[in-house]
Formats: C-alpha cells, sequence, structure tokens
C-alpha cells in the first residue's frame, strides 16, 4: 500500500488493555506450551497494530510538526506508549516464568527470553509518569529544532537548508550561515539547558526506581545490549584515542594545508576541497533515477526493493518548511514497509540518505518473511552495520551522481568515516559523565564537554564563537535529548563496516554475501555472534581498531586528491 493511502485510527487503549489481558491470562492459565506459542501469536498482532498507529502518527508529525492533528496524536502516542510498555511488560513475565518454558524456547529461541528478561528489568509501572514525561520533553526538543526559521541570503531557511551554506567556498558565506546557526541556539540556550536537565532528572528518577545505581546501567539494558557492557566500550574508546585520534589530526592538517589556510577552523571543516565540496548532479528527480540504475546493478534483490520503496511512497526526503530536521528509517509492520524520512538539502548528504538510510530500510525488506517480531531488527549496532557498510557497497556506482568528481567524493566519505568515530566516542563518555553525575549545572555540563572534545576533537578552534566556544555543541546532536547512549552504536558499526570495505576491495562478491547473511539472520542472535556467525571481526577484539585505522588511512593515501 502506497504511504499516503495507509489509514491511521487512534488506538482504542480501553479496548487495547481488555484484549491484552485476556491473552496474559491465556498464557497464565495454559494447559500446554501450544496454548502459550497461541497467545504469543495474539499479542504479536496486538502489539504490531499499536505500534503502527504509533508510527504513522509519528512520521506524519514529523513531516509537518505544524499539523495540528498529529501533533495531538503524537502527544497522545507520547502518553500512552508507556502503558503498552506496561503490558508487554506482565506478558513477558506470564512468558518466562511458564513452566513450559523449554519447550517454548524450542519454538521461540533462547534470545527471545534473554531479551524479555532484559526488557522487564527495565520497566515496572512506577516509572510510567517518568517514562511520559520524558516523551513529552523529546518531543518538545524536536518541535524546538523543527521551529528554527533563519533568515539568511534573502531566504528563510531551516537548520538543514542552512548546510550547504555551510560548505560554501567562499569563507564569508560559510561564517555568515555558522553566526545564523549560532544566534538560533543563543536564543533557546535556556530551553535547550532546562529540557536536558529535565530529561536528566527524569531519566535519573527512572532509574532509582527501578534499583539501579544511575542511568548508565538502566541506559545500557533500554538498548538491549545483550553481549557487552560499558567495561567494553570504555576499552574501545581508549584505543579510538589511542589509534584514530592521531590520524584525524592529520586529515585535519592536510585539509588545511589543501584549503590553503594559515588556520583551519570549525567554520572550515565541512569544506574539503578549495572548489568545493562534490555535490549530486541533478534535480531530486533525477537522483531518484540514479539511484534506481544504482540498485539495480547492484544485486536483484537490492534492485526489487528499492522499487518497492519507490513505487509505495516510502521515502520522504525534500526538506521544507514545518518538517522536523534529520533523518531516520523506520517500519510499519501491517504493509511489511520500511519508511524512510530525511532532508535533502543539494549536498552529498542526499547521496548518503540513498545509501546509508537504504541500508537499513533494505534490512527491514529482507527480513519481511520473520513472522517473531522480536527478532525483526537486531540491537541498534547492528542495524548501523547495515547502513553504514551499504554506503561502501554503493561506491562503485558513485559516478551517476557525483560524474567527474567521484574519486574526490570516495576520498571525502572515507575521510568523513574516520573522522566521525572519535566524534561519536565524545557524545558517548559524554554522556557517561552525564548520567553518572545527574546533580551537574548546565555550565558544568558543558565545561565537561569541553574538556572531553579536546581529548578526542584536539584540532577543534571555534573562533571564540559565543555558544559552541563554551561547550554547546552537544545540544545539536538529536541523539543525546531523544536517545541516550545510542551514538556509540554508530562508531561501532562504522569500525565493522571499513572491515567490510577492505573485504570489498579483495572480493566485492564474497564481502557483499557475507553482507547479505549478516543482514538476513536479523535480530536472530546477539550483536557479537552476528559478526562471529558471518566471518567477521567484533570491534571489541584487540587491536582491531589499529587494524582497522591503519588500512584506511593506507587507502586514504593512496587515493588523495
Amino acid at each position: 500500500m502506497r504511504f499516503s493511502q495507509m489509514p491511521y485510527e487512534r488506538p482504542d487503549i480501553e479496548e487495547l488493555k481488555k484484549k491484552a489481558g485476556e491473552i496474559i491470562r491465556a498464557v497464565e492459565e495454559a494447559q500446554n506450551p501450544q496454548q502459550q506459542l497461541d497467545a504469543h501469536k495474539a499479542f504479536t498482532a496486538l502489539k504490531k497494530r499499536f505500534l503502527d498507529m504509533s508510527t504513522l502518527a509519528s512520521i506524519r508529525n514529523s513531516m509537518n510538526t505544524e499539523d495540528p492533528f498529529y501533533e495531538q496524536e503524537k502527544a497522545f502516542m507520547d502518553e500512552n506508549e508507556p502503558l503498552l510498555e506496561e503490558i508487554q511488560s506482565r506478558f513477558y513475565k506470564a512468558l518466562v516464568s511458564s513452566p513450559f518454558r523449554a519447550e517454548l524456547e524450542k519454538s521461540l529461541g533462547s534470545l527471545l527470553f534473554l531479551n524479555a528478561e532484559m526488557e522487564l528489568k527495565a520497566f515496572d509501572p512506577i516509572i510510567i509518569p517518568e517514562l511520559q514525561e520524558e516523551n513529552k520533553l523529546t518531543t518538545r526538543y524536536q518541535k524546538l529544532m523543527a521551529s528554527a526559521l533563519l533568515e539568511y541570503d534573502g531566504k528563510i531557511l531551516n537548520l538543514s537548508q542552512l548546510t550547504p551554506y555551510m560548505e560554501s567556498t567562499s569563507r564569508d558565506i560559510r561564517k555568515g550561515a555558522f553566526i545564523k546557526r549560532t544566534e538560533f541556539f543563543i536564543t533557546h540556550r535556556n530551553e535547550l539547558d532546562d529540557i536536558y536537565d529535565r530529561l536528566v532528572k527524569v531519566r535519573t528518577s527512572m532509574a532509582k526506581k527501578l534499583g539501579f545505581k544511575d542511568f548508565v546501567e538502566l541506559g545500557y539494558i533500554r538498548m538491549g545490549r545483550n553481549s557487552y557492557g560499558p567495561e567494553e566500550v570504555a576499552r574501545f574508546r581508549n584505543q579510538v584515542k589511542e589509534h584514530l585520534v592521531p590520524i584525524t589530526v592529520k586529515l585535519r592538517e592536510e585539509q588545511r594545508k589543501r584549503l590553503g589556510l594559515e588556520r583551519l577552523t570549525y567554520i572550515d571543516t565541512p569544506l574539503y576541497f578549495k572548489d568545493g565540496n562534490p555535490r549530486p548532479e541533478g534535480t531530486p528527480e533525477e537522483i531518484f533515477a540514479a539511484g534506481r540504475k544504482m540498485y539495480d546493478m547492484l544485486s536483484p534483490e537490492a534492485s526489487e526493493f528499492f522499487r518497492f520503496m519507490l513505487d509505495n511512497e516510502l521515502l520522504d526526503v525534500l526538506s521544507r518548511k514545518g518538517k522536523a530536521p534529520g533523518g531516520y528509517m523506520t517500519y510499519i509492520y501491517s504493509y511489511e514497509s520500511p519508511f524512510i524520512f530525511a532532508n535533502f538539502n543539494g549536498t552529498s548528504g542526499d547521496v548518503d540518505v540513498l545509501t546509508h538510510e537504504c541500508g537499513h530500510a533494505f534490512n527491514g525488506y529482507l527480513s519481511r518473511g520473520m513472522e517473531l517480531l522480536e527478532y525483526k531488527f537486531p540491537t541498534m549496532e547492528a542495524c548501523e552495520v547495515h547502513s553504514m557498510s551499504m554506503e561502501f557497497f554503493t561506491m562503485p556506482w558513485m559516478k551517476l551522481f557525483f560524474g567527474d568528481r567521484t574519486e574526490e567524493y570516495k576520498y571525502m566519505h572515507l575521510s568523513s568515516a574516520l573522522l566521525f568515530i572519535p566524534y561519536g566516542c565524545l557524545v558517548d563518555e559524554f554522556q557517561h559523565v552525564i548520567y553518572s553525575n545527574p546533580d551537574m549545572t548546565p555550565k558544568q555540563r558543558k565545561e565537561a564537554w569541553l574538556r572531553l572534545e579536546r581529548e578526542y576533537q584536539p584540532y577543534l578552534d571555534y573562533e571564540g564563537d559565543p555558544f559552541f566556544s563554551k561547550g554547546g555543541t552537544w545540544q545539536r546532536q538529536i541523539h543525546i535529548y531523544t536517545s541516550p547512549f545510542y551514538y556509540i552504536d554508530y562508531c561501532l558499526a562504522q569500525i565493522c563496516a571499513l572491515q567490510f570495505r577492505t573485504l570489498m576491495t579483495r572480493d566485492y562478491k564474497t564481502a557483499w554475501d557475507k553482507y547479505i547473511s549478516f543482514s538476513k539472520k536479523a535480530g536472530t542472535m546477539t550483536f557479537v555472534d552476528l559478526l562471529k556467525s558471518s566471518g567477521l571481526k567484533s570491534p571489541f577484539d584487540e587491536g582491531f581498531v589499529e587494524e582497522v585505522a591503519s588500512s584506511s588511512l593506507k587507502a586514504l593515501t593512496e587515493m588523495r586528491p
């Protein structure tokens, strides 16, 4: 079904509670495992229906944050999603304590029960008020960011539409665009501090009520981390500091020389080449046509997937007034349909949408036949492997988008991948510091960011910018507000994607087969086991970060424009 035709109907919460109660009683009173398996199937159908209505409300709200109907529906979902968590908690509590658990694990798999037990630790009805407040605060942040109306170059622009000016070959234009962005953040500085302060307090309150030391412990469980913890992540970050940060310093110095500047500051970092960054050629329609050709040539399953997305209006990527910033992929279960949301702005990022978000969506498409909702998608770092690896697998077709500047784009893309990982680790360590010290003031949080920024991005020079030089950069990172502890997933995935890149330079078909194997397993294994089963190394393996950093630097040296 085309997205525009997908009907939305506000869920009847009382009816949902009633049906869920009947299903839970069926589990509790079952006389044999088959009755509990039937109850699981019924619960899955009930959950899918609610999730789809929540997803439709969320998508349509982000497509137009000024639409009063979907603004109201999003608020309704924010209020009631925690009630679904309560229902799910009661259902899983009955399922994991079943006297037939051994038989159930043969049909449903032991990982489902491991993950269910983790979910049970992360929820209790006593935290429903905090969950509702958390939803309201994250929605408030997103609405604030979407409200940006910046007057520049005789136009009214949102934050995403400002990006091309921030990449201009004219330093004056770049500087003017950065100043405009700073003005927005200064204007809303107090509200940004207030929203985050409330989020830290409400998340800490949840953790304490559930018996955790702090939100760090709860945050890891909420992310479904079932094969590693904060210690492994800390070791990974330390390897990044040791082996990748020095490389990024070199890359920025080379960039300074390439641009012919005496001093490289934060308003220069988005510009990789003196004559401008490579940009996709053609209209959005022509970019889509090139994307269709690319996926047609990549593989039969990729071709089928992309045509499905186009035919069913499952990409909303043009930037416009009132549209929420950022990009994402989500999934509508009733129609087995991935959906991609993004903001085209005329930069190379538009092509990245057609590769990164399509990597997510392709995995969703490949897992369409998977009956068990719990295994439809893996944990987030594995999902990001799907997307970031697709960026590299599509490199042979970049000429369709960038023409004569294809090699420059490839260099910029690989450089960006290496430069990103320390930044992502900075975001992660910052959140560990914040949630381990929840009573920090806004000023202390910004001081903590600046301290960590010097460790991970020592080359940064803000030219005394009145907002960003004072430790405010993290406040433009939506994940810090809406998805705590998510960001390290991008870093773990980027390392794995770089591993795929190295493999494909040796044998493209073998690398693609490994990728398909990894993707098709969806969420049937833990992240570490997924990698192992597909013949891939783990980011937590000793020496792996150094190995990837070395091979990537060698590749950059060979392709240096």
